[in-house]
């Protein structure tokens, strides 16, 4: 009877934390793929942001 009363109170007060490692994971992952784009389309961005901003006609 013990044994579920402590299973009990652990998840009412809400003690699991997560996938904590899981996310920092995901996240860094993310940063490197941003970053491993960024340099290797660097120079078409660019290109495609500054024709993007020429196209655009005055009020």
């Amino acid at each position: 009877m013990t044994a579920r009363i402590a299973v009990l109170v652990h998840r009412l007060r809400g003690d699991d934390r997560g996938d904590v490692p899981g996310w920092v994971l995901v996240a860094v992952m993310t940063a490197g793929l941003v970053t491993a784009l960024w340099v290797v389309a660097d120079g078409q961005l660019t290109s495609v942001l500054q024709r993007a901003i020429t196209s655009v006609t005055k009020p």
